[in-house]
Order: C-alpha cells, then structure tokens, then sequence
C-alpha cells in the first residue's frame, strides 16, 4: 500500500511539472557562424517588448517577443546588417522597442537636456563661489564699536 502511495505521488508530480517544463522551453537559434549568434543575443536584447514592461524579447515569455525574436533570427539569415534590422522594428512597432533612443529632431531634449541641466548647474555654482569669494567686509560703525566694546568690558568684568 506504501508503494501505492509513493507511485501515485510520483505520478501526480510528473503530471503538475509538464506545463512547468513545457513554459520554460528554450528557444534555440541555428546561425551559420557563431558572429551571426552573437548578433543575434545583441539584437534581442537590445530590444524591448511592446507588450511587456520594460522587458526585453530575449527574456520575454509573451508571444509578440517570440515573433520578433523570430522575425531577427530571419533578418539575420537574409544577410540584413543590425541597423536595417533595428529600422525594421522601428517601422513596425515605433521608437518605443529601441532601448536607447535614436537622436533626432523628437529625441534631442532628451538626449541634450542633462548636458544643460549640468552646465546651468555648474554655472550657478561658480557665481555663489565667486560672490562670496568677493564679497567685502564691511567696517563697523562707530556706533557698533562701543556696543561691542561695552560688551567685552562688561563680560570682562563678570
């Protein structure tokens, strides 16, 4: 009866793995040279879903990114160079696949705008240091003088 159980235990944990094993597949790719795989890895994952958040197609279960990693793998092979592949995917799924924005008339904000913000930065910082490297010491008022003599003396004499 023991036996039984154990089978059966066995038996129902191979039944429950399969869809675990089955999600978990690896998609293995065949290029004619190793240069081409390596492409390949660069490409998918220098790529974002659009399904997914901020996920890249190499790692991505969802099958748009299994199209598009089909979709390169294809590019590949028809001898295409990245940079057709990267324009192909920007034609069909728009600017937002590309991980690292091309600089153009629609992305130059994005890209020049850090540059900006250090520089205003950097010049504000220059004019405080400057302004309170030169900023003069005023002399004291006669009148400021016997109040702070009066001061000592007092305090001297406690």
């Amino acid at each position: 009866m023991a036996l039984m159980t154990r089978a059966g235990l066995l038996l129902l944990l191979l039944i429950t793995s399969v869809p675990v094993l089955a999600d978990s597949a690896i998609e293995v790719r065949d290029f004619e040279r190793p240069v081409m795989a390596e492409r390949y890895r660069d490409l998918t994952a220098s790529l974002r879903c659009p399904k997914c958040d901020a996920q890249a197609i190499d790692s991505s279960d969802s099958p748009v990114a299994a199209d598009m990693r089909e979709r390169v793998a294809d590019l590949l092979r028809e001898g295409r160079s990245d940079k057709e592949i990267l324009d192909y995917m920007v034609a069909r799924f728009g600017e937002f696949v590309l991980y690292n924005p091309r600089l153009d008339e629609r992305t130059w904000l994005l890209w020049g705008l850090p540059f900006v913000l250090v520089m205003i930065g950097g010049f504000i910082v220059a004019v405080f240091v400057r302004k309170r490297k030169h900023a003069q010491v005023r002399a004291l008022s006669a009148e400021e003088r016997e109040y702070l003599n009066a001061l000592f003396n007092r305090e001297g004499s406690e």
